[in-house]
């Protein structure tokens, strides 16, 4: 019965999946400014030179220039649900930053919602999972969107932050490697991937396989990380959190680790909630604000 759904989904799923169909990728915005923060849609490169990928980008008042954050969403390896996701805004989080005077950019990563297109960041099954690679995938596309933003009039050239949540901190984990004069800041809610594993809480495969990829993140890093995870996270329990950040210090890497009170019913999704934030509004303030490069920050305070 099962084999016989999965073959009745098959031609709804190409359909989700498929590239939108146009004849010329256009990059920049597609509408016009709105409220609320001038929430406008723009379209920012992907690996696939013929997809451009869904972004909502946030301002303040003003022409800038203005210090970039881009956040990076969450994923899931279930081809359907990522089919079907919504386009990311976390606008809670984008208020917060374009209050502290941040222009914001949310972008959706290919495979996932109306961007569509190849998952890039797949990580294979539970046994054979390669995180590293998966990393790495997400980290390139964050690299894409925020080296086209960085060359608009309104946006700094230097000092901008990425800020991911789940597998999109786990990219952002992988691009701690980048220039720090670029990127002073990552901000990372609960990276990881496997969580849940089919679906069962404080279930992650391969998670050996995790560390040693945090690890491995770690050697290549130069950017400062804080790394935060609410008390109640089913995904990446505060524990097993702890235990990849000092992997991925233990790599070389720069991490200041925080444990978040316990935030609604599932922890893992405190930062699309209004709570969530204001729950993590210190850390993320003592971030923005103390991101710089390695080499002129003093030792962290660890947790």
């Amino acid at each position: 019965m099962r084999l016989l759904i999965t073959i009745a989904l098959l031609p709804l799923l190409a359909v989700l999946t498929a590239p939108p169909v146009c004849a010329q990728v256009t990059l920049g915005p597609s509408g016009v400014e709105g409220e609320p923060l001038r929430r406008q849609e723009w379209r920012v490169p992907s690996p696939d030179t013929g997809i451009a990928v869904r972004a909502l980008l946030f301002r303040p008042p003003g022409a800038g220039p203005f210090r970039l954050a881009v956040i990076a969403h969450a994923s899931t390896q279930n081809v359907l649900r990522r089919a079907q996701m919504p386009q990311p805004e976390y606008r809670p989080l984008a208020a917060f930053l374009v209050a502290r005077g941040f222009a914001v950019l949310v972008p959706e990563r290919l495979g996932h919602g109306a961007t569509g297109g190849r998952y890039v960041e797949d990580q294979g099954g539970c046994d054979e999972a390669d995180y590293a690679r998966s990393g790495r995938a997400t980290a390139e596309q964050i690299r894409l969107a925020l080296e086209f933003l960085r060359k608009q009039d309104f946006i700094r050239k230097e000092d901008a932050v990425v800020i991911g949540h789940s597998a999109g901190g786990w990219g952002a984990l992988a691009l701690a490697d980048a220039d720090p004069k670029t990127i002073s800041a990552v901000i990372a809610f609960a990276p990881g991937r496997g969580g849940h594993a089919n679906d069962e809480p404080n279930k992650i495969c391969a998670p050996h396989t995790l560390l040693a990829a945090a690890a491995e993140f770690g050697r290549g890093a130069r950017i400062p990380v804080t790394w935060l995870v609410a008390a109640n996270d089913s995904y990446f329990a505060p524990a097993f959190s702890k235990s990849l950040a000092d992997a991925f210090r233990g790599g070389g890497g720069k991490v200041d680790f925080r444990t978040l009170p316990a935030v609604g019913s599932e922890g893992h999704w405190m930062i699309e909630s209004e709570a969530g934030v204001k729950a993590a509004g210190s850390d993320l303030a003592r971030a923005l604000t103390q991101g710089r490069p390695m080499a002129t920050r003093k030792p962290w305070d660890n947790r």
